[in-house]
């Protein structure tokens, strides 16, 4: 074993049986469960097993692999700009997606565009693939809008905040896609799959649970895409499964696999072999895209209190915009010219995230109230009430107290 992976295993809250063990150099992956195209040093892995994986890839060329990595870079951009404006008051919270980029830009690359998306709300990288503007997903982190984007617009759900209870609406929205002769008509213009993206933590929801069973018995073309960044907030993955999460999908009897989720070529040949079962008819797949989250949990938490640096340093040095790099420069597909571009728009992609979230100026507080349900409800109304007389008694109250301090009535 390397020096990496022996200090990954040293750590008392990763290694584990549910804990695989990546390789760092060029050979093989040191766990045969885990789908790994692409070592931490930008060495291609060519093993039997991964052979039906590699031909997925294949047909990406320097251009393609360029285009993954512009899209890891602006997401990363869009995340450092959105954590620094929260840091500033800019924005209310903030989930940072950094160290997982690898995992959303893959698996949304490999989606067709009548696939339909439903996100949690830590995919800001799967939103940039469908097209969304990034900018527009701050809108709810102001606190200006319930979400920020018209859904049918890029086929990409709004972000939910409920822990694991979208997938619960993907599966509904998959056996709809069914039901309307969606599925395994063989026009791949037409044949839809659903995907739905949740945390490690998620899995230990109900409501997972549930969409597998409906999923599994109703043969749904649905992609379960687990982000196992390692960590529900505070709590470690070992702490919630004695098996890796994959397994569990076996006991609804769906098909899973377990990819190195900063891999971006991993993610994508798992997801299109995914989204190829589900357009054909297939039925389900459950992905565990093993990864790590590198920022805290939301611009609330502080990592510190419950992880390592030293942790930290070993992921670190598993980057995935690192090791497609290194990719692109072994095989002769880096240009500096090009890079230089790149770095230019993600300064401009910075200044218009500024621009733009000043630019929204502050919500009215009685805007929290609209656009909750689609009609009038009576709750709501009278929760509206008592917050206007609420903030109206703050008025009344200051009224009095200068009536009295200059004497009251005369």
């Amino acid at each position: 074993m390397n020096q990496q992976n022996t200090a990954v295993a040293a750590d008392p809250e990763v290694g584990s049986s549910a804990e695989p063990q990546v390789d760092t150099g060029a050979g093989l992956p040191v766990d045969a469960e885990l789908l790994q195209l692409l070592t931490p040093a930008g060495v291609r892995v060519e093993t039997p097993e991964n052979a039906a994986y590699r031909e997925r890839v294949a047909h990406l060329d320097a251009d393609a692999l360029r285009g993954l990595y512009r899209d890891m870079v602006l997401t990363r951009r869009f995340d450092d700009e959105s954590t620094s404006l929260q840091r500033q008051g800019e924005l209310g919270l903030f989930p940072q997606s950094l160290g997982q980029e690898a995992a959303q830009i893959g698996s949304g690359r490999a989606l067709s565009p009548q696939d339909y998306v439903f996100p949690s709300y830590r995919e800001h990288g799967v939103a940039h693939t469908r097209g969304l503007d990034l900018a527009d997903i701050l809108r709810q982190f102001r606190g200006v809008d319930h979400g920020g984007w018209d859904p049918e617009e890029h086929n990409f759900h709004l972000y939910t905040l409920v822990i694991g209870s979208h997938t619960l609406h993907a599966t509904g929205y998959a056996m709809g896609v069914q039901r309307d002769g969606l599925v395994g008509t063989g026009d791949p213009a037409k044949d839809t799959a659903v995907v739905t993206y949740f945390g490690d933590g998620a899995t230990s929801q109900g409501d997972v649970s549930e969409a597998l069973v409906f999923a599994a018995v109703n043969n749904a073309p649905l992609v379960l895409f687990c982000q196992n960044n390692q960590w529900a907030i505070s709590e470690p993955t070992t702490k919630q499964s004695r098996v890796p999460i994959y397994q569990r999908a076996h006991g609804f009897g769906v098909p899973s696999v377990r990819v190195d989720g900063n891999d971006v070529l991993a993610c994508y040949a798992a997801t299109a072999e995914a989204i190829e079962r589900a357009h054909s008819g297939g039925g389900p797949t459950f992905i565990e895209a093993y990864t790590y989250r590198m920022g805290a949990h939301t611009t609330s938490d502080d990592p510190t209190r419950y992880r390592t640096s030293e942790q930290e340093a070993v992921w670190r040095r598993r980057d995935p915009i690192d090791r497609l790099r290194l990719l692109l420069e072994a095989e002769g597909a880096w240009d500096e010219q090009w890079a230089a571009a790149l770095a230019a728009e993600g300064d401009a992609l910075g200044e218009r995230l500024r621009t733009f979230v000043r630019g929204l100026g502050r919500p009215s507080t009685e805007s929290m109230f609209e656009h909750v349900y689609a009609t009038e409800h009576s709750v709501v109304t009278a929760e509206r009430q008592w917050f206007e007389e609420y903030e109206a008694s703050f008025a009344d109250d200051g009224a009095s107290r200068t009536h009295d301090q200059h004497g009251g009535a005369r």
